[in-house]
């Protein structure tokens, strides 16, 4: 029992850094302050400051340490009392215990700031020493003992009851969310309602461990402090959860300064793009014109304007985000700054060449063009790619590098109705008269579906081949025409008027030298449906 006694008067007395001014505590000590104060199952008792011959404050604290082990547990039941001495030839007064010294308080141990004469603070150290006393006797009595267990089993069965209860709400919760989805009695849309009732019912489950896991916390040091044996333990466990609590607080409280301001600088930014945003809608709606700002650039230009804005934004806010000056938020922002420059070199190349081809307008929504192989229209321009629809209807992904690095054709982009210009080319030998083929190419673009008729057709002899003429067909089709099904109708058409007038495409090859001269004779220059001049209609 002794023995068990001495152990637990050990535990009594413990020395660490504690904020004290003598008597009084200090907000802020020193480590040498630390190391002078005197600490009783984590309360301030007293910092002894008086040097007496070689023994320093520090020494005396280690003193006083070993002194406490030594006390019975009939020495805890007296009471502590103080008796007037005079040591090193100076006023002290002897806190005693069952007639034992305990610690000897000095005129050299009071500070000036706090204002006490020495029995003043002898009665502060004794009552705060008498607190602790008191407290641990009562703890060795049989009943309290037995009371401390009966508590803790009635802890053990509450904290029991409080996970049975969270684990049944957990189940209802799940039930509940199942049935709406079932009975489809929510707000939220059925097929969202999977989705976020899953997310709910795992939130409300990570709430509740929280909880469990809080209730064990507490429980733990409740039980801890009611026993002499691991009272120590139970004080250690509730100063660390009121310090992280008051440090989460605190905080919280301090980063209010910097969350309002940053705040308030987004809200400056979202203002300032919402004005921008009306500029440019009147630019784009031709009411407003800027300089270097047309408007089938105006799409490309706001998404620009407001990454830059909120970049801008997002760096003036940085330094006010809490732990901004942590070095765990400066490495995170390493981390993602070295990954945006080693994978985004490809990308912004593909978005440099995009902002090309919107600022140089090579390109709009809706051209039909000619990219290598790829004839189609121009279903969308992106920062990363161009989407062309080809004949087939198919969806062709150009990247925008690509697009800038070789040739673009717009069909369509020196018309602003929307027509396209369509070329067909067809190959005739020498012996048919030019003017009888650009009549019947006339003729053929006359009868095709999706021609443009306001526009004349226009036909070109392209080259003087060895054994035929290369002659080339320019129609303009109306808007909104398909350029596969007008040349289809252009094709068709054209083979039927070369058969109506008796006219070989077949472009002949001579394996010999002929007979007769290649040649159309003048008197077969306009043959039909061609027509000589002074016959031409005006």
């Amino acid at each position: 029992m002794n023995r068990m006694l001495l152990t637990i008067l050990a535990c009594f007395m413990v020395i660490l850094a504690f904020p004290s001014r003598a008597a009084e505590p200090r907000q802020q000590p020193t480590e040498q302050e630390r190391a002078r104060t005197v600490y009783i199952f984590h309360q301030p008792i007293v910092m002894l400051q008086a040097k007496f011959g070689l023994t320093t404050p520090e020494e005396r604290v280690l003193r006083i340490h070993n002194t406490l082990r030594n006390f019975t547990q009939a020495d805890v039941r007296e009471p502590l009392k103080i008796v007037p001495v005079t040591r090193y030839r100076q006023q002290g007064r002897l806190i005693v215990m069952n007639g034992k010294p305990v610690m000897l308080l000095a005129e050299g141990d009071l500070d000036e700031g706090d204002d006490l004469t020495l029995d003043q603070a002898a009665q502060r150290v004794l009552a705060r020493m008498e607190i602790q006393r008191t407290s641990l006797r009562d703890q060795y009595d049989r009943g309290w003992l037995a009371l401390a267990a009966v508590k803790t089993a009635a802890g053990l069965l509450g904290l029991t009851l409080f996970w049975y209860g969270a684990y049944r709400s957990w189940r209802w919760v799940r039930r509940h969310y199942r049935r709406k989805i079932f009975e489809n009695r929510s707000w939220v849309p059925q097929n969202w309602r999977r989705f976020v009732g899953a997310i709910e019912t795992r939130l409300y489950a990570l709430l509740m461990i929280l909880l469990g896991i809080m209730a064990f916390y507490v429980w733990l040091s409740w039980i801890f402090s009611l026993f002499p044996w691991t009272r120590v333990w139970g004080e250690s466990l509730g100063d660390w959860s009121v310090r992280v609590v008051r440090e989460i607080a605190l905080s919280i409280v301090s980063a209010l300064p910097g969350l309002m301001i940053v705040l308030l600088i987004f809200a400056i930014t979202a203002l300032i793009l919402k004005l921008l945003k009306v500029i440019l809608n009147q630019v784009e709606a031709g009411r407003l014109t800027l300089p270097g700002i047309h408007p089938e650039t105006v799409g490309a230009t706001r998404k620009l304007i407001s990454v830059v804005v909120w970049l801008f934004a997002l760096s003036a806010a940085y330094p006010f985000l809490p732990g901004a000056n942590s070095l765990a938020f400066k490495g995170i922002s390493v981390f993602f700054g070295l990954m945006l420059t080693l994978g985004s070199a490809g990308v912004m190349n593909h978005a440099m060449s995009g902002l090309v081809l919107i600022y140089s307008r090579a390109l709009r929504k809706g051209d039909v063009i000619r990219i290598a192989d790829n004839e189609g229209l121009v279903s969308e321009i992106g920062m990363l790619a161009t989407k062309i629809i080809t004949r087939e209807n198919y969806v062709v992904t150009v990247p925008n590098a690509v697009v800038v690095s070789g040739k673009i054709t717009n069909l369509s982009a020196q018309n602003p109705d929307g027509g396209v210009n369509l070329t067909v080319g067809v190959t005739i030998g020498y012996d048919t008269p030019w003017r009888q083929v650009h009549a019947m190419l006339e003729l053929a673009a006359n009868r095709a579906q999706g021609i443009d008729h306001t526009q004349p057709p226009l036909v070109r002899q392209l080259s003087l081949m060895d054994w035929y003429i290369a002659y080339e067909l320019q129609v303009r089709l109306q808007p909104d025409t398909s350029l596969a099904t007008a040349r289809d109708a252009l094709h068709s058409n054209i083979q039927d008027v070369f058969n109506e007038f008796n006219v070989q495409i077949m472009s002949p090859n001579f394996v010999m030298q002929p007979k007769g001269a290649v040649m159309v004779a003048k008197e077969n220059w306009y043959a039909s449906p061609a027509m000589p001049p002074e016959k031409s209609e005006v």
